[in-house]
């Protein structure tokens, strides 16, 4: 595999020093990681769960924007959008890729049936925001990384330029995905006197479902935690009792809106119903608003020259968000931290289940994804001599399930307690998947 990338001139270490070079990255972000386990433990409780809570939404709506803006915004411009537009379509093949891993998965370890599209999802969809950005902040910290001296404000621009493609997946895919069964919920609708639970205190809640979105299950709407999608389609044979019927969108059959649906084909008439409950709002968010506007601000020289730059009018409102973006790998590494220390929860997954989501997830799909890369840089598809690019991409291959995917289970009343438990093992075991591969990705990168 010596065509795999291109060669760093020549330069030769030992299999010690570059093992060393992958893992102590890794090992600062694991010990502010113990930091915050420590911190949040149940034992100790030296900092409360609100304390946690309120910092993921500071990292989210603060911390995150200002480093993607301070980072991206200064690497960006026109050719650069042109160049870096494998990054977003690398995205979507190591989804595509890890939905068919999620599916063999499903063949051989046989979940529930409730749980199969659950199994899917959480192998498919990894974590393409905080934990890509920590490592690559960690591995450029130190004066020993391969990188070059603007390795941290490439990876981060890098990694931020992918963000918007992740976001816009998760809210359209992966919201219809995660609803519950029509069967399930309908078993649970016409049972007998089915006492109503109280309000859980939103400080009981684990903290692994809402880190990366905190505050999302207050934003659902009247069919969040329905089985909607199944009920439009009638994907079931069940009684339609617990729904109204949803086709209909006005009163008499004289009415404008009646003609126009007759006129309608059913399929579509369906599927315009189901867009109109698509939480695009969600799509909206800090990360994403604050993306899509750096990327037009540095494809715009004469705005951008305002920003960036030492000469730059506005330079000290870019410094003062530079200080803030530091707040970001230490405060996501202490979250991580803090929704550890709570341990899993119970879970109907299974065993077999969660082991098989892991190893595809964690130790095949790496592999595939080193194939992908291989193969788009022998189509000459990358960005020539940029080693932190090929880093970024296969880092998106390589990082456990998505915290967000906790949310979007908590939004749609999905899979709750198997998404925690599933996320923390994932979690778990990517300290020695994400040190074996990071040793790899040294070594393919030719820094050997």
């Amino acid at each position: 595999m010596r065509w795999l990338f291109a060669s760093s001139g020549g330069n030769m270490r030992t299999v010690g020093a570059d093992l060393l070079s992958a893992v102590v990255p890794l090992m600062k972000l694991l010990c502010l990681t113990v930091v915050g386990l420590i911190l949040g433990h149940p034992q100790t409780r030296i900092v409360p769960r609100a304390t946690f809570k309120l910092l993921s939404k500071l990292v989210f709506a603060l911390f995150l924007p200002c480093l993607i803006f301070t980072h991206l915004g200064e690497s960006i411009t026109l050719k650069n959008f042109a160049l870096w537009w494998f990054i977003p379509v690398n995205v979507l093949v190591s989804t595509i890729i890890g939905c068919i891993l999620g599916i063999c998965v499903v063949i051989i370890c046989r979940p529930l049936p409730q749980f199969v599209r659950f199994t899917i999802i959480m192998t498919a969809f990894g974590n393409t925001g905080n934990i890509p950005i920590a490592i690559v902040g960690s591995v450029c910290h130190g004066s020993d990384h391969p990188f070059g001296h603007d390795c941290h404000r490439t990876g981060v621009a890098y990694v931020s330029f992918a963000q918007w493609v992740a976001v816009i997946l998760v809210y359209t895919l992966v919201y219809h995905m995660m609803e519950p069964r029509l069967e399930y919920y309908e078993i649970v609708e016409e049972g007998t006197e089915i006492e109503e639970q109280a309000p859980v205190n939103d400080l009981s809640q684990p903290l692994l479902g809402k880190a990366e979105r905190p505050g999302i299950e207050d934003k659902g709407t009247e069919h969040s935690k329905t089985p909607f999608m199944a009920s439009v389609f009638n994907l079931s044979s069940l009684s339609q009792s617990t729904f109204p019927d949803i086709d209909e969108e006005g009163g008499g059959s004289s009415s404008p809106k009646s003609i126009r649906c007759l006129a309608e084909p059913k399929v579509v008439r369906k599927i315009r119903i189901v867009a109109k409950q698509t939480p695009l709002q969600h799509i909206l968010q800090p990360t994403t608003i604050i993306s899509l506007l750096t990327i037009t601000i540095g494809m715009v020289p004469q705005v951008k020259a305002f920003f960036f730059g030492t000469d730059a009018p506005l330079s000290f409102f870019t410094d003062s968000m530079l200080i803030l973006a530091g707040a970001t790998v230490p405060s996501v590494m202490l979250i991580l931290g803090g929704m550890l220390a709570e341990g899993p929860n119970d879970s109907k997954l299974g065993i077999r289940t969660t082991i098989g989501i892991i190893v595809a997830r964690l130790l095949v799909l790496p592999l595939l994804g080193i194939c992908v890369v291989a193969l788009a840089d022998k189509l000459h598809l990358l960005v020539e001599g940029d080693q932190m690019y090929r880093f970024v991409l296969l880092l998106q291959y390589t990082t456990p399930s998505a915290i967000l995917m906790g949310a979007i289970a908590r939004l749609r009343g999905y899979a709750v307690s198997e998404a925690s438990a599933l996320l923390f093992w994932q979690h778990v075991f990517a300290v020695f998947s994400l040190s074996l591969y990071i040793f790899i990705y040294f070594k393919l990168l030719s820094y050997v």
